[in-house]
C-alpha cells in the first residue's frame, strides 16, 4: 500500500540574520514596522470584540443589527488583511512580533554558532534593548554590553553556513 502523502506542504523558513550593526541601522525602520503592527493589532482585537458582541446579541436582528453586522465582518476582514500584510513584510527582514501590544519584536543573529535574538522594544529611545539566546525563555533579556564578550569564540558577525537553512 502507498503511503499518502499529507496535502500540506512543509514550509522551510530562511532566517535573515543580522549583525549589530545593521540592527542598529534599521531600527528607524524596525520601528515602523512595528508600530504599523502594533496599530493593526489592536484594530484587530477592536473589530474582533465588536464582532462578538453584535453576534451575541439576543433575538432575531432587525435591518439595522443586519447592517451593523455586515460593516463589521467588513472591518474585521480590513484589519485582518491589513495584519497579514504587515507580517509578511516584516517576514521579509526576518522580524517577527513577540508582543504586538507591547511593542515588542525580535531580530535573529548568531553568537558563534548559536541561533539568538536581538529584542526590540518599540517604547525605548533606543529600540534594541537585550538580546536572548533561542534557547532562553521569551522574558529573558540579556544585556547588550554582553556582545562584546565572546565567550562561544566568535563575535555576532559570524556567517552561518553556506546554504544554512534555521
Amino acid at each position: 500500500m502507498k503511503k499518502q502523502r499529507n496535502p500540506k506542504r512543509e514550509q522551510t523558513i530562511t532566517l535573515r540574520l543580522w549583525t549589530f550593526a545593521g540592527a542598529k541601522k534599521a531600527v528607524p525602520y524596525i520601528r515602523s514596522l512595528v508600530q504599523s503592527l502594533r496599530e493593526s493589532w489592536l484594530e484587530l482585537r477592536t473589530a474582533q470584540a465588536q464582532d462578538e458582541r453584535l453576534k451575541s446579541r439576543p433575538g432575531r436582528p432587525d435591518r439595522e443589527a443586519l447592517i451593523q453586522r455586515d460593516e463589521s465582518d467588513r472591518q474585521l476582514r480590513h484589519a485582518t488583511d491589513k495584519l497579514d500584510e504587515i507580517v509578511s513584510e516584516m517576514m521579509v527582514l526576518s522580524v517577527f512580533g513577540v508582543d504586538p501590544a507591547m511593542g515588542l519584536a525580535v531580530l535573529p543573529f548568531f553568537r558563534g554558532d548559536v541561533l539568538a535574538w536581538f529584542v526590540f522594544d518599540l517604547f525605548d529611545p533606543e529600540g534594541l534593548v537585550a538580546w536572548r539566546l533561542h534557547s532562553d525563555g521569551l522574558e529573558t533579556r540579556r544585556p547588550l554590553s554582553e556582545l562584546e564578550q565572546t565567550p562561544f569564540g566568535a563575535g555576532v558577525t559570524k556567517s552561518p553556513p553556506d546554504g544554512a537553512k534555521v
